[in-house]
């Protein structure tokens, strides 16, 4: 599982189900005229409002989390984890607001319980399932809900894939040859610098010599260097022979390696070693 995966609106769910278990342990009923010492039970005290409401609520949290934070989709019956769990906190929210309309169930219709009106631990219960079902279908939808919970973070010695020496070409926070740099340059490590007995090196230029300005090589437009990088938001990676059916996600919070370069779309590879290609590269951020 991966944590960095998670976005904001699962932050948000998250939320809503700590407010879910907060509130079942609140009063469940709310009498008219009872002293302050009347001892009204908590939503634990309602079989129909605990399987309902709290249980269905927090676990369709959960698996709306889970279900984000795994790096393969699990599916149940053809559906998707994290499918469970919007219906699940829709299930809640819906029971939430039924009981909140009739907070006594059938001692209504009876008229043995006569000024019982919903409680604070029902109504902060329906406003956290609300809020939890409304985040669970708006996160696919709303983009500010679809940005990482975690924001990447830069490593600092990080160990490349591959066996690549730290700090090599292409990682976050390697050094890189200055475009247009000439080779050749005194003082620069691996270049060749004045020879034995102080005599330049063929090409440079003469002492006395008026030297000639230095033109930035262009690299070819066909040239391709590898490159990290890391996605906003969870991006399918699919199988480089076309298939449409993705071979892995890309979460946020990641570095990526970028090997190859084919049109618009990025051939990238995973930790684990796999290569697919990246077909939305909007928005990556370049290492």
């Amino acid at each position: 599982m991966n944590i960095r995966s998670l976005t904001r609106g699962d932050g948000v769910v998250i939320g809503a189900a700590v407010l879910l278990l907060i509130a079942s342990f609140l009063d469940i009923y709310s009498i008219d005229g009872a002293p302050d010492s009347a001892e009204i039970p908590s939503l634990w005290g309602s079989g129909s409002v605990v399987l309902g409401v709290v249980l269905a609520g927090v676990i369709g949290a959960a698996l709306v989390v889970v279900a984000r934070a795994m790096p393969q989709p699990m599916k149940v019956a053809g559906l998707d984890l994290g499918q469970f769990g919007i219906a699940f906190s829709v299930f809640a929210a819906w029971c939430a607001l039924g009981n909140i309309f009739d907070p006594a169930g059938a001692f209504d219709n009876n008229g043995g319980a006569s000024g019982i009106n919903a409680g604070l631990g029902l109504i902060l219960a329906l406003i956290a399932t609300l809020i939890m079902a409304a985040a669970a279908v708006a996160t696919p939808l709303v983009p500010a809900l679809k940005g990482s919970l975690i924001p990447a973070s830069r490593p600092a010695a990080p160990q490349p894939y591959g066996g690549q020496p730290q700090g090599g070409y292409g990682y976050p926070g390697a050094p890189q040859q200055p475009f247009g740099g000439q080779p050749g340059q005194p003082g620069q490590p691996g270049q060749p610098g004045p020879s034995f007995g102080g005599q330049p090196q063929p090409g440079q230029p003469q002492p006395g010599q008026p030297q000639a300005p230095q033109q930035a090589q262009a690299q070819p437009s066909g040239d391709f260097s590898p490159f990290w990088f890391a996605v906003p938001v969870p991006r399918p990676l699919f199988a480089e022979d076309g298939s449409p059916t993705p071979i892995a996600e890309l979460a946020p919070g990641t570095w990526y390696l970028a090997v190859e370069q084919r049109g618009a779309n990025l051939v990238a590879q995973t930790q684990d070693g796999r290569r697919g290609v990246l077909q939305d590269t909007s928005g990556i951020q370049r290492g």
